[in-house]
Formats: structure tokens, C-alpha cells, sequence
């Protein structure tokens, strides 16, 4: 998961200040985590102590309040009960990446992304874009081909996934539901030539560049198996050691077996 972490890092300075250009440095003095990143964390550590995902969400969205939330997200993690408020935002894709690492069979990563999702986004659109995110993460790390990846998430979840970045970028706007962005990501990462370029291509887009590229980079580093490793310690000194702890705690569990 450290791929959609890294990417969101890489985003965040672009998200209110959109280029539509791949050639941009990667890390710069504000480049941080962000809401993303922080709602990651919270679905790996609720696989690995096996808790409810609401408990979680809200537990980690409280420890750390000014990350980026969504108004109605931020109102969510406060309220007293999770009663989920039907959204299509891609929230839900952005922070699914930890379930297509972990679970073994397709059956069981579209029921925990569903589950992941749907405890806030229990919108279609909200639940497909978080299904999409992690089986798309699923086929890459099981060696599925991209015409197949590109094939599935076609049929699957009805996205057009015949356009190109190039065919994409100079019309596309500021989109933060899941039907206008989660197709937009993978393209990104079916366009790629390697994991950078997949994050390079994501926030070339504009837009809402950090979950652009966290739900490209999760995808990317599933297929490709490797992210430079200076992007790995750019990403990693970001990071507060609560989050690197479980990083590499999920890591050890689910990515080195």
C-alpha cells in the first residue's frame, strides 16, 4: 500500500494547483500526507487486528483532524454513531488499496471493499469505485495482464476504458466522485510504463491529483512489484512513526509471504 501512500504524498501539492505536464519534480517542501493517507492507514489496521471499519476510520480520522477531509466526512468521524451518508465520493477508492494486498480470492476482495466502503460511501458509485480500486489491485499483484485488468474493469464496473491520458488531460477538470475519477486512475496506470510513470501520468490529469495518484500508485505497484527506492524514502520521512509501524507490520504479513 505504500504505492497509493507515496502517491498521495507526490499529489498532494498538485490538488489545488493542477499542472497538465508529466515532467514535474516529484517531492517538494510541502509535499505531505494527506486524507488519503491517513484513511489507508485505517483500513490496513482494521485487516490486520481483524476490527470494524468504521472504528477504525473514525479512530485515525480523529488522531489526526486536519488532514483534508471531505465536510461531510469530517462531520462523519465526529458523530457518535456511523450511520453512512450515501456518497459517490472516491474517498472510498482512495483509501481501499490495503484489501486488494490482503485477501486472496475475488469473492472476498469485492465483499471487504464493499465492506470498507459502504460503512460512509454506501452509494453504487461509492461502493463500485472502492471495488474497482482493490480488484484492480488484486488482478495486478496476481499476475493479470493489462488487457485483461483493462477487460474485467470494463465489464465489471461498465467504466470506458478506451480513452488515453493524452486523450483525457487537456478536458478533464476537478472531479472528486468515483464514476470521474477512479476510471481517469487506472488509465493512468494502464498507460504506464512503470510506477513513476503511473503517478506522473495520474497527476498530469489536474484535478484532485493526490487521489489520482493514490489510486493509480496502489495499482501500479501491485503490477509492477517495485517503486524506486527514492521514492520510498521520500515518502517514508513524510510519514509519522505510528504509520510506518503499520506499514511495515502489513508489509511483513501480506506483501513479503
Amino acid at each position: 500500500m505504500l504505492g497509493a501512500i507515496a502517491g498521495d504524498v507526490i499529489g498532494s501539492v498538485y490538488e489545488h494547483r493542477s499542472i497538465k505536464t508529466t515532467d514535474f519534480q516529484l517531492f517538494q517542501r510541502y509535499s505531505r500526507f494527506t486524507d488519503d493517507t491517513v484513511l489507508t492507514i485505517a483500513i490496513a489496521d482494521a485487516i490486520l487486528h481483524q476490527t470494524d471499519y468504521a472504528k477504525s476510520l473514525k479512530s485515525f480520522g480523529r488522531n489526526y483532524p486536519d488532514a483534508g477531509y471531505g465536510g461531510a466526512f469530517i462531520d462523519w468521524i465526529f458523530e457518535s454513531e456511523s450511520k453512512p451518508y450515501n456518497s459517490w465520493g472516491n474517498g472510498s477508492a482512495m483509501r481501499v488499496s490495503p484489501v486488494g494486498f490482503a485477501f486472496s480470492t475475488v469473492e472476498t476482495v469485492l465483499s471487504e471493499a464493499q465492506k470498507s466502503a459502504e460503512v460512509s460511501h454506501n452509494h453504487i458509485e461509492g461502493i463500485k469505485g472502492a471495488q474497482a480500486t482493490a480488484l484492480a489491485i488484486f488482478f495486478s499483484r496476481t499476475g493479470e495482464s493489462k488487457e485483461n485488468i483493462r477487460k474485467e474493469m470494463s465489464e465489471r464496473f461498465g467504466y470506458n476504458l478506451k480513452r488515453t491520458i493524452d486523450e483525457i488531460r487537456p478536458h478533464y477538470r476537478f472531479d472528486v466522485s468515483c464514476q470521474g475519477s477512479v476510471p481517469e486512475a487506472i488509465i493512468a496506470f494502464l498507460d504506464s510504463d512503470d510506477y513513476e510513470d503511473a503517478i506522473r501520468k495520474a497527476i498530469s490529469l489536474g484535478g484532485d491529483s493526490d487521489t489520482l495518484a493514490c489510486i493509480a500508485g496502489g495499482i501500479a505497484q501491485a503490477f509492477y512489484k517495485e517503486i524506486p527506492l527514492e521514492i520510498i524514502a521520500e515518502a517514508r520521512k513524510r510519514l509519522p512513526q505510528d504509520f510506518l509501524e503499520i506499514i511495515d507490520t502489513f508489509n511483513t504479513k501480506y506483501m513479503d509471504s
